[in-house]
């Protein structure tokens, strides 16, 4: 995403800055392109923005002969910017990092440790404007970190929001990604954020989504995530086939059925007409074999 909302809210601890580009107007069209999966991170230790945030940002670019391009995605330009305006808080961390090379654990356990606690658990939460092109980078990344994050609002494609959210049984939009969603988390379309709320305005609408992270102790029961995942993946990878054909590399045809009889499924079962409770009580029983 190649855009900034126009409207700011306060930051939470840990705010991956959104994908503003940038250009400096005397390079013309030459400059930094945007590398998949750079961010830059703050967190930020109650952190809150100013009633005109977007003008403020404004005129902190041109200040330094910088305008908004959507060709260039995120330029570390930002970065710089964003931490000079806030250097007099001590309240601001920035990560120039490429995200999904980023220790975002090590880096948060740290944080939070650094701030006053009553010994009770101190949790973070996410709130993003990221760039569309790594939107399932990020939710892979943050959603099993429930043991830092409480909870993650995240801006996304309208198309991608509802995808990770909404979509249903049955549905070629039904993947993967919605039972890694569901295991980790308890996830809610909120509401959409059209185009044109954007500067610069984008060629898609947005929309936003939480996700209510789950402690360790509450994901789905099963024996071993890694194989868990990796059966769920090996079952889509042929999603039009039915279970006891694309998942014989695990077990035999026979054995399959009889586990799909077990867990109350028609022996013809494909990928897309199991839940998340399903694949869990099909891969338990699919283990003790």
């Amino acid at each position: 995403m190649a855009a900034t909302p126009k409207a700011v809210s306060h930051l939470l601890p840990l705010q991956p800055f959104p994908p503003y580009p940038l250009s400096s107007s005397s390079r013309g069209r030459t400059g930094a392109t945007h590398r998949r999966g750079e961010s830059y991170i703050a967190c930020s230790k109650g952190l809150r923005g100013s009633p005109d945030d977007y003008h403020a940002t404004l005129r902190a670019l041109n200040s330094k002969g910088r305008t908004p391009r959507k060709s260039l995605g995120q330029d570390p330009h930002m970065a710089s910017i964003v931490t000079e305006r806030f250097a007099e808080t001590n309240r601001l961390k920035v990560l120039q990092e490429d995200f999904v090379k980023c220790h975002i654990q090590s880096h948060m356990s740290s944080f939070l440790a650094s701030i006053e606690s009553d010994l009770k658990p101190r949790y973070a939460k996410v709130v993003a404007n990221i760039p569309f092109n790594i939107s399932t980078d990020v939710v892979k990344q943050i959603l099993p970190l429930g043991d830092i994050f409480s909870e993650v609002v995240l801006l996304l494609q309208e198309e991608t929001a509802v995808r990770l959210v909404v979509s249903a049984l049955r549905t070629s939009e039904y993947r993967p990604i919605n039972i890694f969603v569901n295991f980790y988390s308890v996830p809610e379309y909120k509401f959409s954020v059209p185009r044109t709320n954007f500067f610069p305005q984008p060629n898609v609408d947005a929309a936003v989504v939480t996700f209510r992270l789950k402690r360790a102790a509450d994901y789905p029961p099963v024996s071993s995530i890694r194989s868990f995942f990796s059966m769920v993946n090996s079952a889509f990878n042929g999603k039009r086939k039915m279970l006891r054909k694309s998942l014989q590399h695990l077990c035999t045809a026979v054995e399959i059925e009889k586990a799909l009889e077990e867990v109350g499924l028609p022996a013809t079962s494909r990928p897309g007409e199991l839940t998340l409770d399903d694949f869990v009580k099909l891969h338990n029983l699919m283990a003790k074999d």
